[in-house]
């Protein structure tokens, strides 16, 4: 499966998807599972962003002197988000890769459009223990079948009301015990080959080069801009994705 060519596409992709994190704080997941998903697969694509994921949310969870803040507001999410995550992975298992790549081009484009298109809203911080569990199992669910934590995950925290620097810090939190629990999950499930993990390893050094081109950016450019670009070329990528998807499925119906 593995030949120089592809390789050379999953490291450019880490450096583009540590380079969007560096910059506005997410989105490595999205966008490598966005490009990977219509060049190796889904279930592939989930595996190699493992190590690099991991790694990048560990180092933005560590920067920021908030930790036991965000984790005090978000211990319920990311607990039931962990077991949400299982169930998640059983579902990917036994499922057909390009119904669920379908999905996460559907979520792709909702997380984006809905970014775009509605004025910031805030949930008041006594409505966090009644509304954290669900969204919690939901968006782990999502995790495990897609390995995106973007709906309604990240959504959810940006309407946390919480100050740029600890919204930051706090995604690097929920990220890290998502992406932990994926890992788990996908290992679980015999998802993880160590070819796939050789790959993940590897793909670290492109994805911590990007992050760092990435946060050298974030001081020159409008973040506005930035954002409004990177959710267009988002909903672009995911409606290619269920183009792709569609495609594949009516072959399998057939």
């Amino acid at each position: 499966m593995w030949n120089l060519e592809l390789l050379t596409i999953v490291f450019a992709t880490f450096v583009l998807a540590g380079m969007v994190k560096g910059i506005i704080g997410l989105g490595l997941p999205s966008v490598s599972l966005a490009i990977l998903t219509a060049t190796i697969g889904l279930k592939a694509a989930m595996a190699a962003l493992v190590i690099p994921s991991l790694v990048m949310n560990i180092w933005q969870a560590s920067i920021g002197g908030a930790f036991l803040e965000a984790l005090r507001r978000t211990w319920v999410l990311i607990v039931t988000a962990a077991i949400g995550t299982w169930f998640g992975a059983d579902i990917l298992a036994a499922s057909d890769g390009a119904l669920l790549s379908a999905l996460l081009g559907i979520l792709l484009v909702l997380y984006s459009a809905t970014s775009l298109a509605t004025p910031q809203i805030v949930i008041p911080p006594r409505l966090e223990p009644y509304l954290s569990p669900p969204i919690g199992i939901i968006s782990g669910i999502f995790t495990g079948m897609t390995g995106s934590f973007v709906v309604p995950g990240i959504l959810y925290m940006q309407a946390m009301g919480l100050p740029r620097d600890i919204l930051v810090q706090t995604m690097g939190v929920v990220f890290t015990a998502a992406t932990i629990a994926l890992a788990v999950s996908l290992g679980g499930h015999g998802l993880l080959t160590s070819e796939l993990m050789i790959v993940s390893t590897a793909s670290l050094v492109p994805a911590a080069l990007g992050m760092v081109l990435g946060q050298k950016i974030r001081v020159r450019l409008s973040d506005k801009r930035f954002r409004q670009v990177f959710f267009i070329g988002l909903i672009l990528l995911g409606l290619y994705i269920v183009v792709r998807a569609m495609d594949r499925i009516d072959w399998l119906a057939a």
